[in-house]
């Protein structure tokens, strides 16, 4: 997160001083220091750093295939992308008044693409998400929320933002083909190497390189908008290549040739949205395992809406003396709301992101700043046909950028040094990449953390609530052996 930001206070416009009109007093304008200006100005930023969800939200979701060989059309997806980021970050800022924009949450994007999909149909896994927020809704709505919170050690918490971190971190890399997988008939301990028989090899994996450099490059320099500029600039370096060179389209990360469209303006297609189903999952893969990875994607997003929401709080000045943020009941069921509305648009659950402190950064202070970053959103709807000539190769740099970034602001607040806390936590982050489950490393770290809690003569200081998620997880692993015990195919 870059650094608190203070804005001067105009005396005109100081906390205390009456508001100008009925709007300026909906959105506390003036109570808060600010301007119409600055809010306005401050939206416009936040949407150009984080305008880069509506190229990558689709290359991750669309790569992924779902139990019937099924994948998501790009255009679909991009469509819902902006959609639903557009209405969730416009309802956030009338409801709560805040500057933090909502969109589709990366590492939540990445379970339903690659752990719920392949289990069951796309409208199946989209239902999941749906049931997901309604049970986040009921969370806050019963206040049951901070007994949530509680439950789950801080330790264990980071690790998973930090598994995730890793995780799509190992996407990124082999969506753009700089790591591949080694096939079974090589023989090798090995599971993965470097590009084609361990060299990189192809125009479309350089034009990865170029963009990972570029974008670390700017991200040092504390460029805005970096990933954006990132992405944009490397899109381009890929038309003009494909433009000199003859390249196969599945190169380019599966998406069509990335030549320039010939119409810039082009209709939504809404073909995706409404198309789910709310229980249908439950009946591919059981009840037991439906609700773990309704579980997964609730966890997921949770913790991290909850960190976001607090930082850019604070950023902001919202915060009171007690680092309490005034009407966080609202925002977190606007979050909710986000995330049933994120599965309900087939654009997966959305979430608080960080990349609003890009926007606070430029002086917003209230949710006037949502309206115009939301607005952005809906009138990029009319633009996809600009989004859909992006390459995996220029996009999913982005991932390694956002892992490291999740990485930095969580790996640091881990007390390695009590081995009850860092064992779980390291168990939990290899467990992620390595196994390609986001589910696995959440239950083997909790399991982790209650085994080696009971074993040091801690185990009536664990929450009840974590032990029953505890053996929901190990009735989880140990399914096939129960299955064959009790002689259920």
């Amino acid at each position: 997160m870059s650094p608190s930001t203070t804005m001067p206070v105009d005396p005109l416009k100081s906390p205390g001083h009456p508001s100008k009109n009925g709007f300026d007093r909906f959105f506390k304008i003036s109570e808060r220091g600010s301007t119409v200006g600055r809010e306005l100005r401050g939206g416009l930023a936040t949407f150009f750093a984080m305008a880069y969800i509506i190229v990558l939200n689709p290359i991750i979701l669309g790569a992924g295939t779902d139990k019937y060989g099924q994948q998501l059309d790009n255009a679909q997806l991009v469509t819902a992308t902006a959609l639903m980021a557009g209405l969730s970050t416009i309802l956030l800022g009338v409801i709560g008044n805040v500057p933090i924009a909502i969109a589709a949450g990366l590492g939540i994007n990445a379970v339903v693409s690659l752990q719920l999909a392949p289990k069951m149909s796309w409208p199946d896994a989209m239902g999941m998400v749906v049931l997901a927020g309604l049970v986040l809704m009921i969370l806050v709505a019963s206040g049951l929320r901070q007994r949530v919170m509680d439950a789950i050690p801080g330790g264990l918490r980071r690790a998973i933002a930090i598994g995730i971190g890793l995780f799509i971190s190992l996407i990124g890399l082999v969506d753009a083909g700089f790591v591949t997988r080694n096939p079974d008939a090589a023989h090798t301990t090995v599971p993965m190497g470097l590009g084609q028989d361990g060299q990189l090899a192809g125009w479309p994996v350089l034009v990865f390189v170029l963009g990972l450099v570029l974008m670390f490059m700017l991200i040092v320099r504390r460029t805005k908008g970096a990933i954006l500029i990132g992405m944009v600039t490397m899109a381009v370096v890929a038309i003009v290549i494909n433009a000199l060179a003859d390249i196969p389209d599945a190169a380019w990360g599966g998406l069509a040739v990335p030549n320039l469209p010939e119409h810039i303006v082009g209709a939504p297609d809404f073909g995706l949205i409404g198309d789910i189903s709310l229980f249908g999952g439950f009946k591919e893969v059981g009840v037991l395992t439906g609700c773990l990875f309704v579980f997964t994607v609730l966890l997921s997003g949770f913790f991290d809406a909850m960190g976001t929401i607090i930082g850019v709080g604070e950023e902001a000045g919202l915060t009171d003396k007690d680092g309490n943020l005034p009407g966080m009941g609202r925002i977190l069921m606007v979050d909710g709301i986000a995330v049933a509305a994120g599965g309900a648009g087939s654009a997966s659950a959305n979430t608080c992101f960080v990349e609003s402190t890009a926007g606070v950064g430029e002086g917003a202070r209230t949710g006037l700043a949502n309206l115009m970053t939301g607005g952005l959103f809906l009138l990029a709807l009319i633009f996809t046909p600009l989004a859909t000539v992006v390459p995996a190769q220029a996009a999913t740099p982005a991932l390694l950028v956002v892992g490291f970034l999740i990485m930095a602001s969580n790996v640091r607040d881990i007390d390695w040094g009590d081995l009850t806390v860092g064992i779980p936590a390291f168990l939990t982050i290899i467990s992620m990449p390595f196994t390609y489950s986001i589910t696995n490393g959440i239950g083997i770290g909790i399991l982790a953390h209650i085994l080696l809690r009971t074993a040091t003569g801690h185990f009536k200081k664990i929450p009840w609530l974590l032990d029953v998620v505890g053996l929901c997880f190990l009735v989880y692993f140990l399914l096939n052996p129960i299955e064959q015990l009790l002689g259920v195919k």
